[in-house]
C-alpha cells in the first residue's frame, strides 16, 4: 500500500487503471480510501486528503481521466484568463473516433477534433503533478470563432478583444490558426473593426 502511497505524492492524481498496471490489486485503493489515507475524487480517480490544489484542479482530473484529451475553448479561455467566461464543464477536444468517457466528475463537455486539429497550437502545462494538454491562447481564439455555434459569437469576440488587447498572441500566430481552423474570412472583420 506505501507504493500507491508513494505513486499519488508523485503523481497528484492517481487512476485505478494506473495501480492495476502495474500489478497491484484495486483492493488496496478501498483500503486506503477507508483509512483516509486517499480520497476517491471521481469514479477511478484518487488523490491524498492533505493534498495542494490549484484553481485549475479539475483541469488535472479530467486529464487524468482522458489522457490523450485537449483542453480547449472555453477552458482553455479560463486557464490563459481570456474573457470572462468561467465553464462549469471541462471542454475537452478528443479525436473522432475515440471512445467518450463515462459521465463521472469533473463534468465534461466534449467536441470532436481530428488531424491538424487535434495536435498543432496545442502546449503541455503542469497542474497538481498532471500534464495537462492545452491550446495556446491563438488556437483557443481561432477555435472559438469555429464552434461560435455552440459557444455564441459574443463569447469569440471577447476573447479575440482581451486575446489582442493583452498581447497574449500575435496577429500572425492568430492567423496562422484561422486559416488551420478554415475561419480566416470569419474573424478578418472583428480585427479590422478593431484595428
Amino acid at each position: 500500500m506505501e507504493d500507491i502511497l508513494k505513486m499519488t505524492r508523485k503523481a497528484g492524481v492517481i487512476r485505478r487503471q494506473d495501480i492495476v498496471a502495474r500489478g497491484i490489486h484495486p483492493e488496496n485503493l478501498r483500503r486506503l480510501c477507508a483509512r483516509r489515507l486517499l480520497v476517491r475524487v471521481s469514479r477511478g480517480l484518487y488523490m491524498l486528503p492533505d493534498a495542494e490544489i490549484s484553481a485549475h484542479h479539475s483541469l488535472a482530473q479530467a486529464c487524468k481521466r482522458i489522457p490523450h484529451g485537449v483542453v480547449c475553448l472555453l477552458s482553455a479561455l479560463r486557464f490563459h484568463d481570456i474573457g470572462t467566461q468561467g465553464p462549469y464543464e471541462v471542454w475537452m477536444a478528443i479525436a473522432p473516433k475515440a471512445r467518450r468517457p463515462a459521465p463521472a466528475y469533473p463534468p465534461l463537455r466534449i467536441v470532436r477534433f481530428s488531424g491538424k486539429s487535434l495536435l498543432e497550437g496545442v502546449a503541455e502545462q503542469t497542474i497538481d503533478g498532471v500534464l495537462v494538454r492545452i491550446t495556446c491562447p491563438a488556437r483557443t481564439v481561432a477555435d472559438c470563432f469555429k464552434y461560435r455555434n455552440k459557444i455564441g459569437l459574443d463569447v469569440a469576440i471577447e476573447a479575440l478583444r482581451d486575446c489582442l488587447q493583452s498581447h497574449k498572441c500575435t496577429m500572425d500566430n492568430l492567423w496562422r490558426y484561422a486559416k488551420l481552423c478554415r475561419v480566416s474570412n470569419v474573424i478578418r472583420p472583428y480585427v479590422e473593426a478593431m484595428a
